[in-house]
């Protein structure tokens, strides 16, 4: 898997490597330039080559306005300066190039001044206002690329007095139509360990763009909140640094990794026993869908337990799940006595009165579990009480919702418009709210953040070749919580078990498409495992 990198820890990469002497910060901005180039001309390749024959007779033409077209935005630190070397990297292929500086060239980093300098030998650089860039720039007909390098990864404050150029990069950044833009390691105003917007403001004004470049690893703010849209394709240009593998650092989910495939010989029990408990007649459906899942995933056997009056109703839906009448929590707890039995499955329509019945006895039993649905909602005013019964094979799977009613200090403060950087991000309240509960946190979303308590974390953003849409239908979690309960019986880790069943999850959905309702889920996890191969 790839890692996600914090502002601070790029930081602490980049000074241990210049004070080895490994490489200059020169050094460092030339790769960076010229890595952003590369990227461009590999998204789209039509820009490598000039534009053709001219519509009118070349007389009539400056030589310029035949040749490719760039826009550079340049700020007032390093990002600026990486500014520099692509509008002079441009400039050598031809392109004609139209410079802004935010700020005083005076001011400017050591090193993003000597490349200031550089370009000024070929070009001229114009002060960037928001009358300079409308009178200069106007709506961008004409411009073939705009790279936006006015603030990087080091931003902690908002963005002020440039709110038309951000709301023509929001226009632009989100179409098709006029130049196209690409962001020098984050789209400016984003908060680079959040993904947020630093200051807030309408949604519409913020700038967005088609092409992310990021440098040595991406960032937690391209795969969270808003700049997980606003990014576009994340590229990451390799500049020569290198780091530490270390558990602490916040993976990329983007594949299933571990064991996920049944191997070698065995029976039914040695793939593990998983129950799922079951709401009352008339709200079977959550529970039989995690069922089913569970048994799709690669469970030995799987048991729907549920009251004798939704018996009829289950046995009319289910065949290869058995059932288990259980009337009150005594019956439970003998049947979780049975030492095969290796993951529960807790909260998918199981009513909120029944789930407080049943959570105690079910965490009791101390195998690995899955809480979901009611089985959280149950404890929305008492989440103390909830977090003294878990033990560290939990894993709990909120939605935002949800979340905000465990963990709402946490909430608040996700929920409040950052106005300085870096502002709490959602793999930092994840993590919190893992070790608050001493279990596993899947909090879901468009980005969903897998926190353990020893402080591994994940993230899978379903945006642009992983874009899943219609996963936004009822039932689509209760499947996520059968897969997860399906991993565990077989005796993956619980963070591990979380992790694979997102990912699966998400891939379950775009083999389907549009159209996918939560039914059509584990049914195309057989095409999703056979697809692995090897890999798992």
């Amino acid at each position: 898997m790839r890692e996600l990198l914090t502002s601070a820890q790029m930081r602490a990469i980049e000074q241990t490597a210049m004070e080895s002497g490994a490489v200059t910060g020169l050094q460092l901005m030339e790769r960076a330039g010229q890595g952003v180039v590369d990227a461009v001309f590999e998204t789209w390749p039509q820009l490598a080559h000039e534009r053709g024959p001219a519509p009118v007779p070349p007389g009539y033409l400056d030589q310029n306005e035949a040749a490719r077209r760039a826009v550079v935005l340049c700020g007032p630190g390093n990002n600026g300066g990486d500014g520099f070397v692509i509008a002079r990297l441009l400039r050598a292929r031809g392109w004609a190039v139209m410079v802004f500086l935010l700020g005083q060239a005076e001011t400017l980093p050591k090193d993003a001044q000597q490349n200031y300098r550089r370009w000024l030998d070929v070009g001229e650089v114009l002060a960037l206002s928001e009358a300079a860039f409308q009178a200069q720039i106007g709506t961008g007909e004409g411009i073939d690329l705009v790279v936006d390098a006015l603030f990087g990864t080091g931003l902690t404050r908002p963005v002020l007095g440039l709110a038309a150029v951000q709301q023509r990069l929001a226009e632009w950044g989100i179409g098709e139509a006029g130049p196209w833009v690409v962001a020098v390691d984050i789209v400016s105003g984003f908060c680079a360990d959040s993904g947020r917007f630093l200051g807030g403001g309408p949604l519409d004004h913020r700038p967005a763009a088609h092409l992310t470049v990021s440098f040595h690893a991406a960032k937690l703010g391209h795969a969270l909140a808003e700049g997980a849209l606003a990014s576009g394709r994340v590229v990451v240009a390799d500049i020569g640094l290198k780091h530490r593998l270390d558990d602490a650092l916040v993976q990329v989910i983007d594949q299933a990794d571990g064991p996920i495939l049944k191997r070698g010989a065995g029976h039914k029990f040695s793939n593990g026993h998983a129950v799922v408990m079951s709401g009352g007649f008339g709200a079977t459906g959550a529970a039989r869908l995690a069922a089913r899942s569970a048994l799709r995933i690669g469970a030995g056997l799987v048991t729907l337990i549920a009251p004798p009056e939704a018996m009829a109703e289950c046995a009319a839906q289910v065949t290869s799940i058995m059932l288990k009448p259980l009337q009150d929590e005594a019956a439970l707890a003998y049947f979780l006595a049975d030492a095969r039995i290796t993951a529960l499955c807790i909260g998918p329509g199981l009513g909120i009165a029944r789930a407080r019945a049943v959570v105690p006895v079910g965490l009791g039993a101390g195998r690995p579990t899955v809480l979901d649905a009611d089985a959280l909602s149950a404890y929305r005013d008492t989440p103390e009480q909830l977090f003294a019964l878990l033990h560290r094979a939990c894993v709990m799977t909120p939605h935002g919702g949800e979340f905000a009613r465990l963990f709402p200090d946490l909430a608040d403060q996700l929920a409040r418009p950052p106005l300085i950087g870096p502002a709490l991000s959602k793999v930092a309240a994840t993590r919190a709210a893992a070790t608050r509960a001493g279990s596993v946190v899947v909090f879901k979303g468009l980005d969903t953040v897998v926190a353990a308590p020893d402080g591994r974390c994940s993230v899978h953003t379903a945006t642009g070749e992983r874009s899943a849409p219609w996963l936004a239908t009822a039932g689509s979690g209760d499947v996520l919580a059968g897969l997860i309960s399906g991993l565990l019986a077989r005796g993956i880790d619980p963070f591990e078990a979380a992790t694979a069943a997102v990912w699966l999850h998400v891939e379950a959905a775009k083999v389907f498409g549009p159209g996918l309702i939560a039914e059509d889920l584990p049914e195309q996890l057989p095409k999703v495992l056979r697809s692995l191969g090897d890999r798992a």
